[in-house]
């Protein structure tokens, strides 16, 4: 998920925190579209996130 957020911020200039926003948004525009992959979907951004606890700078 890094390598993401780096390309989202390097590529389009997004800050961190707009590049987690870009993902979220993503990731909720596909369970919506594929309701019946949300839980896999849900697992696989889970699996590749930050955790609250890392979350230190808000």
């Amino acid at each position: 998920m890094q390598e993401l957020i780096d390309k989202l911020i390097q590529e389009a200039g997004l800050t961190e925190k707009q590049a987690w926003q870009a993902i979220t948004i993503v990731k909720d525009f596909a369970k919506s579209k594929f309701p019946m992959f949300g839980g896999a979907i849900e697992k696989a951004f889970a699996k590749h996130s930050k955790k609250e606890e890392e979350d230190f700078l808000d």
